[in-house]
């Protein structure tokens, strides 16, 4: 019997001292801010971006759409199933092509199906948004969705330099979520869009686990700032914050996330 306790007691010490790498829901195109208005495809994909590891099943989206000039356009009708591989394996996920039309900011925004993770014993619900910009002029980029959980940019999503620092707003149903917790990753591996999968060679190497999801603490109003040390995407989840608490009976976390796009000046 005491065998047993001390094998078990090595297998969970074993088990807690594996890194546990953030999820990140993505709204995934290769360029956020462009020239005029034309046909995108956007990738869906529930991952470890940094890692380009584990590539989670979505399920069936509860809402997908896009903001633009104040109007929301449902395009939940318009995704299409997709295979995504990563490193590790491959996963459901979803695509979509949308033709960009007129100037100004086009606010995508996903709310996912709860997720279920066996190893924390509860749901996750990571509702995502992403902004592209055509011609440089600015409409919504800093609109409210409304969506249950949300980080609002203080700003330009698509107009940052390396170097810039990014600041948001953490809310639940519209009201700011005194010290939320943010973790920020960065999309280390390139996605390949025509073939559905990461690349596997990497941008950086992190010295240490501490540095793959990097963690932030919002102030007393919400309020976030991150410094942006590399060109490319990086990913802000604010944990947690949503309204709901349970689904299904289980522990649920929604949680709020938005993706940026910084570029090295020349």
């Amino acid at each position: 019997m005491r065998k047993v306790v001390v094998f078990m007691a090595f297998v969970a010490a074993i088990m807690f001292s594996v890194p546990a790498f953030a999820h990140f829901q993505m709204i995934y195109t290769p360029e956020s801010a462009l020239e005029k208005g034309e046909k995108i495809t956007l990738e869906l994909v529930f991952t470890h971006p940094f890692e380009a590891g584990h590539t989670m099943d979505m399920g069936e989206p509860e809402a997908f759409g896009v903001l633009h000039k104040g109007k929301k356009k449902d395009l939940l009708e318009k995704l299409k199933p997709i295979t995504w591989t990563s490193l590790t394996n491959s996963g459901k996920a979803y695509e979509i092509s949308y033709k960009l039309r007129g100037m100004g900011d086009f606010v995508f925004y996903l709310i996912p199906s709860a997720y279920y993770e066996p190893a924390e014993g509860a749901y996750m619900q990571q509702i995502t948004k992403m902004i592209v910009n055509v011609a440089g002029a600015p409409t919504d980029w800093d609109a409210e969705v409304g969506l249950p959980a949300e980080i609002v940019p203080l700003d330009k999503p698509y107009a940052l330099w390396t170097g810039n620092v990014f600041r948001g707003i953490v809310k639940s149903e519209g009201k700011p979520v005194p010290f939320a917790e943010v973790e920020v990753e960065y999309l280390n591996h390139n996605p390949l869009s025509d073939k559905n999968m990461f690349a596997k060679e990497a941008a950086v190497e992190s010295p240490q686990d501490a540095f793959v999801t990097l963690t932030i603490k919002a102030n007393a109003n919400g309020e976030f700032v991150f410094g942006i040390p590399k060109a490319g995407w990086w990913g802000f989840a604010a944990l947690g914050v949503g309204p709901k608490t349970e689904y299904k009976g289980k522990e649920l976390s929604q949680d709020a996330v938005i993706w940026i796009q910084a570029r090295d000046m020349k």
